[in-house]
């Protein structure tokens, strides 16, 4: 393995596992400050993931990408060789889970739990879809014209969709898998985590055809075979 390739496997690991330390973690705090009061948590928990993804793509966009997502990484497949897409999707997985396991031990809790918060249902799975539909949108069409702004886009936009998405907008493979492993305020359940998944891969493959289509000629800003700043996250 080369070293540009390490530094950019490296680079995706750290930077899902500080975004998910980032979800959990402000997850539980504002639980526990806000105990009983559902939509200030929530709001607590929105405002830190933005402000954390935004900074992260910035840190991050240059060495990898900042993609830290399945669902980025799958639509970039057509720009990277088809063995530099396993190694990124891996690294994101790995560094989801270890995030997890980070914002437990901060805060004191078990390191090592499964959550019983339930997300199911088709409203859920369909927020999921919307949402993911909705993050590769921005990505894609921000990527292609504007890709300076593409670091307050994408935290703006997972900010809102906290709102205005019944399933709260996880709109992230490795987000979701990792969530299953914490029984906090971020949670889901283990057994509803493959809709999600569906619903999301659906999502970002259908926004990844469509931006395609609305802006055929666009060239995106790339280096050493990686996008520069076609970041994701969420939630």
């Amino acid at each position: 393995m080369n070293t540009g390739l390490s530094r950019r496997l490296i680079a995706e690991a750290v930077g899902t596992a500080v975004l998910l330390a980032a979800i959990v973690g402000s997850g539980i705090m504002a639980d526990r400050l806000f105990a009983g009061h559902q939509g200030l948590a929530l709001l607590a928990n929105s405002l830190a993931t933005g402000a954390a993804l935004m900074a992260l793509i910035h840190t991050f966009g240059p060495i990898s990408g900042a993609q830290f997502n399945p669902v980025v990484t799958l639509a970039e497949c057509g720009k990277l060789p088809r063995l530099s897409i396993a190694w990124p999707i891996a690294a994101q997985l790995a560094g989801a889970v270890l995030g997890v396991w980070v914002a437990h031990a901060m805060f004191g809790e078990r390191v090592f739990m499964l959550s019983h918060h339930a997300r199911s249902g088709a409203a859920q799975w369909f927020s999921e879809f919307i949402a993911t539909f909705g993050l590769l949108a921005v990505i894609t069409g921000c990527s292609r014209r504007r890709p300076e702004v593409v670091p307050f886009a994408v935290a703006a936009y997972i900010v809102a969709a906290y709102w205005f998405t019944a399933s709260t907008s996880f709109a992230n493979p490795a987000v979701t898998i990792a969530r299953a492993f914490t029984d906090t305020f971020a949670g889901i359940r283990p057994g509803d985590v493959p809709g999600f998944v569906v619903a999301q891969l659906l999502g970002g493959m259908s926004a990844a055809s469509l931006l395609r289509w609305l802006t055929p000629a666009a060239v995106e800003s790339s280096h050493d075979g990686v996008a520069l700043i076609t970041p994701s996250a969420v939630r």
